[in-house]
Formats: C-alpha cells, sequence, structure tokens
C-alpha cells in the first residue's frame, strides 16, 4: 500500500455508498492521496459494483468486490463480526475513522484533508464529507447498459416537461409521518395547471402509492410496472433505473429522510423539493 493512500469502505444504501465515494475522491484529490475502495455486497445493498456499475476509470480510484479476505481485514469492526478486523486495521493503517465517527467529526470542524494529508489511512462511511462538485458523481459512476437501456426507454415517454416524485414507504417511518402521499397530489396538481403536458415519473416502494397516484393523474404517471424490491442485484439495479430516470426530470419532490431523491437531484443538477408537513 502508497505511503499517501486512503481506503475507504463505503456502507450503507446505494445513495449512501455514493455520496462517501465522491467525498474521499475529492478528499485524496485535494491532498495528492491515492483512493482504494473495497465494495462489500451484504444486507444493506445487496449488489455487488459490477452488477450495477461500469468499472470505474481507475486514474480516478481503484476498487474492487470484497472478498473472504478482505472480509477478515478490511470490513467495518462491529459486533457481527466480534470486532475482529480492528486489529489488522490498527497494525496496517497510521490513521482510522469508522462511520459512527464521521457525523461527530464534521459537526466539530474537524479537517479530513489534514487528516488524510499523510500517512495510510482507514475510513468506513456512509455519507458526504467535505464538498466536491455535483458532476462528480457521474464521473466516477456509471450504470451498466442494460440500466441506462431501461433509462432511456423511460425518458422516451417523458415527454417536454416532466416532474419526478419519490415516494419513499416501507422501513423509513420519517417519509410515512412526514411525506404524506397528498402532498405529492397536491404538488402534481400545482405542476399539471403550470404545464398542461406534464408526465410524472414515479419512483416508489409502494403499490397502493402507485394506485392512489394513477388515480390522480391517469396516464400522466410513468412509473415501473414490477413490484421495487431491494433484496437483490436486479433489484438494486431497478433501484438505479429509478434513480437515474428522476435525474433527466425538470424538478423532483423527493420524501422527508430519504438520501435517494437528493442524490438523483445532485446527479441531474435538477432542482429539488422536499415535501413535508408544516413545522417537520
Amino acid at each position: 500500500m502508497d505511503k499517501k493512500t486512503l481506503l475507504l469502505v463505503p456502507s450503507g444504501g446505494l445513495a449512501n455508498r455514493m455520496r462517501a465515494v465522491a467525498s474521499a475522491w475529492q478528499l485524496c484529490r485535494q491532498t495528492g492521496g491515492s483512493l482504494q475502495v473495497v465494495w462489500f455486497k451484504d444486507w444493506a445493498l445487496s449488489a455487488a459494483f459490477h452488477d450495477i456499475f461500469e468499472p470505474v476509470d481507475p486514474q480516478l480510484l481503484t476498487l474492487r468486490e470484497a472478498n473472504w479476505f478482505d472480509c477478515l481485514v478490511y470490513d467495518r469492526p462491529r459486533r457481527r463480526n466480534l470486532w475482529l478486523p480492528r486489529l489488522p486495521q490498527r497494525l496496517m493503517f497510521d490513521r482510522i475513522i469508522d462511520e459512527q465517527e464521521v457525523t461527530p467529526l464534521k459537526r466539530a470542524g474537524f479537517d479530513f484533508g489534514a487528516w488524510a494529508r499523510n500517512g495510510r489511512c482507514y475510513m468506513s462511511c456512509y455519507q458526504v464529507f467535505g464538498s466536491f462538485p455535483a458532476s462528480s458523481y457521474r464521473e466516477i459512476f456509471r450504470p451498466v447498459p442494460a440500466v441506462m437501456e431501461r433509462v432511456e426507454a423511460n425518458a422516451r415517454l417523458l415527454g417536454t416537461y416532466a416532474v419526478g416524485m419519490h415516494i419513499r414507504r416501507t422501513d423509513n417511518a420519517e417519509a410515512i409521518a412526514k411525506s404524506p402521499t397528498r402532498l405529492f397530489v397536491e404538488a402534481g396538481l400545482r405542476e399539471m395547471e403550470a404545464h398542461p403536458r406534464l408526465r410524472i415519473y414515479l419512483a416508489t416502494d409502494n403499490e397502493d402509492v402507485k394506485s392512489e397516484l394513477r388515480a390522480a393523474f391517469g396516464d400522466r404517471i410513468v412509473t415501473p410496472s414490477e413490484t421495487a424490491s431491494r433484496d437483490s442485484a436486479g433489484g438494486i439495479r431497478g433501484g438505479l433505473v429509478d434513480m437515474w430516470t428522476l435525474s433527466r426530470t425538470h424538478h423532483i419532490y423527493g420524501s422527508a429522510g430519504s438520501s435517494f431523491s437528493p442524490m438523483a437531484a445532485s446527479i441531474g443538477e435538477v432542482p429539488l423539493t422536499v415535501l413535508a408537513t408544516d413545522g417537520d
């Protein structure tokens, strides 16, 4: 391993991992270090990197799928692995930041650049740290052709003016409590009044929401026919189709507490409005 290297283990779901990788990449650009990313397929994201994205340009960073050795040495130390990777990490790295430390460090104004400027560093992370242009996401992450074919097919259905709606349900309590479906219907009616040719791309993990939006907007709704699932590589590819299609719209309406729609807005550099009840 080079003397000035950051080894990153991105964690969490798809958008969380993308934010962490882009943050680490920008950090290494600023410090002149090299970035190595180890991608773990786990319960939070049931897809290998190559299942959903094209290989990353090696001039930007190096990325590999985790193997058994990585699980022993580079995985995030936690209860399920008895914190065993911590010992080799302490021997191999000069500086270590675990995922649960990132938020307190950000709040304290920690200088991540100074931390990474010298030595061998290890970080696990699921969020943004530092700043970087939104175009970084498009530079690093290129969905596989099977995903982009579906994105292009969706885009052809969106006409001259389309908004995107990401209505998160299932296990996201904040989105359920703060972002009721009626807010999206109201936003759609306002958009329809201003844009008579409106089309709406709907990304949701709830079939009842699809029915409600279709009842309100009829054939203006463009949405996948299959039930959303995130427990397989195919399901993750479906989520990626949603994300990249949302990024092709003119305005995105998102749910509270979700990183998915902010990521889509960043990829497309389009306006985002998070719909939430008053006072929240």
